[in-house]
Order: structure tokens, then C-alpha cells, then sequence
């Protein structure tokens, strides 16, 4: 009886995390199309009724945060691999060409600003930073980046990528690895002459993470 009840939770614990899967799927399409869109939409999308949503995210901000926070903690992981490569440089750029095709970075750019992020996503942030900072660090002593090179500029290189979307996902992904070829062209060449203007400072994009 205990296997059979045992069984039979495994069993929906299993259903229940594939369902999550679909909203969260669901929602990604939903809110990087319109992130004004309401839940419904989602619950449309991922063929959910509306109460299975709430039951997993009692409000929209919710749906939200766990959206970004989960692109958050890719970015982290595909940096944590990154570092655990011995080629400085190779592991540079398989970091980033990574991110850009899982578009990680779509989110930041269509859904900062919507909601409030939580202490632990501020925490994720800041190892997001350090990780980054380390990945940049270690290009630069092989030579594989150029000394102006900050590691705020990875952030502003992926955005660029998540910007270009065309209505074929295979033909978008060749445009995002076409465009961040260039833009790893630009930030391994020499530094003279040096990149122009200021570069990115610590937290100057982190504003408009703040609810408007």
C-alpha cells in the first residue's frame, strides 16, 4: 500500500512540475510578445484553466519574478560551467554564445521594470556580477579581450542579441550568432583605438529593474 501511495505522489509531483514547465514556457511567449498581457493570456497559451495557474502563482508579479529569476540562475550556471574550463578564452565565448541562444536576455530587456524583485534575486545579481567580472578577468590575462573591455559590456552585448527576433526561431538564432560574432570581434581586437565613451560603471543599468 505504501509503494502504491508512494508511487502514485511521485506520479503527480512529476505532472505537476511538467505543467509548471508549460506555464512557464507559456508565459515566456506571452509577456516577451506583450508584457502587458494579462494572466489569462498565459493560461490560454499553456491550455491551463486560470485556477491550476493561480494555484502555482497567486498573481501576475509572481508569474514574473519567477520568469526572470529562473533566467537569472541559467545565466549563473552557464557561468559557474564556464569557469570551470581551463581555455580562458574559449570558455568566454561558449559562455556567452550559450546565453544568447538560450535568450536569457530577452527577459531583461522586455520585463525589467514590471515587478519587484526579491532579496534573492538581488543576491543572484550580485553573483551574476562577480561571475562575470571573473569570465572578463581571465579573457584579459590570455589576450582573448582587450583591456578597455569591462565586464559590464557581456550584459549590453547580449541585450543587442536578444533584440534581433524574426518570426522563424531557427533563422533568429542564426541572426543572434551572426550579430554576436561581430560584437566578439569588436571586444577581442586590440585596444588602440580605445572603445568610445565612458564604459558601463557598476550598477548603472540596475535602475530599471525598479517597478515604474
Amino acid at each position: 500500500m505504501a509503494t502504491t501511495q508512494s508511487s502514485g505522489l511521485l506520479g503527480r509531483r512529476q505532472q505537476a512540475a511538467q505543467n509548471d514547465g508549460i506555464i512557464l514556457e507559456a508565459a515566456r511567449e506571452v509577456f516577451l510578445a506583450d508584457p502587458k498581457a494579462p494572466v489569462s493570456a498565459v493560461a490560454k497559451r499553456a491550455g491551463v484553466g486560470i485556477s491550476a495557474l493561480y494555484r502555482r502563482y497567486p498573481g501576475k508579479e509572481d508569474l514574473l519574478r519567477h520568469l526572470c529569476h529562473e533566467g537569472l540562475r541559467r545565466y549563473n550556471a552557464e557561468a559557474e560551467a564556464a569557469l570551470e574550463e581551463e581555455d580562458a578564452g574559449r570558455a568566454f565565448t561558449g559562455f556567452v554564445e550559450r546565453v544568447v541562444d538560450a535568450d536569457v536576455h530577452s527577459l531583461t530587456v522586455h520585463l525589467a521594470g514590471t515587478f519587484t524583485p526579491t532579496a534573492e534575486m538581488g543576491a543572484d545579481a550580485l553573483r551574476s556580477n562577480e561571475l562575470a567580472t571573473t569570465l572578463v578577468d581571465r579573457a584579459k590575462e590570455v589576450g582573448a579581450l582587450r583591456e578597455d573591455a569591462v565586464p559590464q559590456d557581456i550584459g549590453l552585448t547580449l541585450e543587442a542579441c536578444a533584440a534581433i527576433r524574426v518570426d522563424d526561431p531557427a533563422r533568429t538564432r542564426q541572426l543572434r550568432r551572426r550579430v554576436l560574432a561581430m560584437l566578439l570581434r569588436t571586444l577581442s581586437a586590440p585596444s588602440d583605438p580605445p572603445l568610445p565613451g565612458p564604459p558601463p560603471q557598476p550598477g548603472e543599468l540596475s535602475g530599471r529593474w525598479k517597478p515604474a
